[in-house]
């Protein structure tokens, strides 16, 4: 089955230059568009889309209340790819602690945001986690709840040692070959951890890691 994505950004040239990038792949299928955040749910809702790929600034709903609106009403949410001009925007790393899944950069390469897509798609490894890092340590603001949450999560040795890899961008399969156990035990420390943490996929599991001091992001 091909992945399905949903496109919203109100620059209809950046729309058709993301359609066709995606749709020259034969394991990718773009099944709808928008042109702002306010009209994300519905579309979501019949369309089914698994990845939502979505401008952070929009003039009527911008891309991070749009994430917090569909992981609010949406059962089994997409995933949320927010695509921005800039890679240092406090607006992307909002999104992130919003809910979103990973950010896209405009400017990016065919090649980049192909693989972007797939990533999401996927969750099995973290998207930029360079970026990722400088965000938070430009932006993160050592969020109490976050140090709360973490303290009370009370992970084991080793679901400690597979957060911090996981905040490296390391997969899953990488993970396995670092620690030397199975693909399997893995999958299981990571999902260990995101019930602990009550993170929906990884990368809320990383921003907590660094919001909660966890993991220092400079």
């Amino acid at each position: 089955m091909p992945v399905t994505v949903l496109l919203v950004d109100d620059e209809p040239l950046v729309r058709a230059g993301l359609r066709a990038v995606l749709e020259a792949q034969p394991d990718i299928e773009v099944v709808g568009e928008a042109a702002d955040g306010a009209a994300v749910i519905p579309l979501v809702r019949r369309l089914r889309p698994d990845v939502v790929a979505m401008d952070v600034r929009m003039p009527l709903m911008d891309g991070i209340e749009a994430t917090r609106a569909v992981l609010r009403t949406v059962p089994e949410p997409p995933k949320i790819l927010v695509v921005t001009t800039f890679e240092d925007d406090e607006y992307v790393y909002d999104a992130l602690r919003a809910g979103a899944d990973g950010f896209l950069l405009k400017r990016a390469r065919p090649a980049e945001i192909v693989h972007a897509v797939r990533l999401v798609a996927e969750g099995e490894s973290l998207l930029f986690p360079a970026s990722v890092r400088r965000l938070a340590a430009r932006y993160g603001d050592g969020d109490r709840p976050a140090r709360a949450a973490l303290e009370r999560a009370r992970l084991t040795e080793r679901e400690a040692e597979v957060l911090r890899l996981m905040t490296r961008g390391l997969s899953n399969a990488e993970i396995a070959a670092r620690l030397v156990v199975g693909a399997e035990t893995v999958k299981s420390h990571v999902s260990a951890v995101l019930a602990k943490l009550g993170a929906r996929d990884r990368t809320q599991a990383v921003i907590a890691a660094y919001e909660s001091g966890f993991v220092e992001p400079g």
